[in-house]
């Protein structure tokens, strides 16, 4: 199997093209300062377990709305006091998130060469202000805004491949390409579809800001950042 062989690269952003954990860390700061003795991975695991929980329970919900639940529950379960005010102010810190350094760039070769297309646990105003520091215009964005629900709902990648075939975008044109295990290697892996494993947090433990995945995934290609996916598709055409 090569890059070079798919028409469409379906992407996750949070994780794999925004430092969604970076920019947790920081806007969580005005409640973990008042738990000084959590680590960076106790706070993302925390986060994960919530985020789930509340996505699963509230599937319509809007993620810069079910932000500031997330919030009030890591609040109560550490102890500690926060303002409704604070709740929201952490719902709209998505678009302060930063981008892993080399996204725009790799998107922008990528983008030269394939349709690129979203699928991501966001809502749309949010993404909107994440695409600007991505510096790449998508084929096509879906949301669970538009969706109803949340990865890794099957419904999600059922609605992408829908999408993708008004397109004229078949299954086996499509991989995606993601850094979750649980959220989009799992559910990829029911859908049908190939996928790429960009291992963001190649250098730690644990699964951080996701949930563990059931089972361990199949995966077709694995690179530890998306600049290293567009290297090796470079290789790929300088050995035709």
């Amino acid at each position: 199997m090569k890059l070079s062989q798919f028409k469409a690269l379906t992407f996750d952003c949070y994780g794999t093209l925004i430092d969604w954990e970076s920019g947790m860390v920081e806007a969580l700061k005005p409640l973990t300062s008042r738990v000084p003795s959590l680590t960076r991975n106790q706070i993302l695991e925390a986060h994960a377990r919530h985020e789930s929980s509340q996505q699963l329970w509230t599937p319509a919900r809007r993620y810069r709305e079910l932000l500031p639940i997330v919030y009030k529950r890591l609040a109560e379960g550490w102890g500690v006091p926060a303002s409704w005010e604070e709740c929201q102010a952490y719902g709209r810190s998505v678009g302060n998130w930063p981008a892993f350094p080399d996204s725009a760039e790799a998107l922008q070769y990528l983008k030269q060469r394939y349709k690129l297309v979203i699928l991501s646990n966001v809502d749309n105003e949010s993404f909107a202000l994440s695409n600007k520091r991505l510096q790449v215009t998508f084929d096509a964005i879906l949301t669970a805004e538009d969706i109803g629900s949340y990865k890794p709902d099957d419904r999600n990648f059922r609605y992408m491949l829908e999408k993708l075939g008004g397109m004229g975008i078949a299954k086996e044109q499509i991989l995606h390409t993601a850094e979750s295990l649980f959220h989009d290697h799992e559910p990829a892996n029911r859908a049908g579809l190939a996928s790429c494993w960009i291992y963001r947090r190649h250098g730690d433990t644990g699964f951080g800001a996701t949930m563990a995945p059931s089972v361990t995934p199949a995966y077709q290609f694995r690179f530890t950042s998306l600049m290293e996916m567009a290297k090796a598709h470079q290789a790929e055409l300088a050995q035709r």
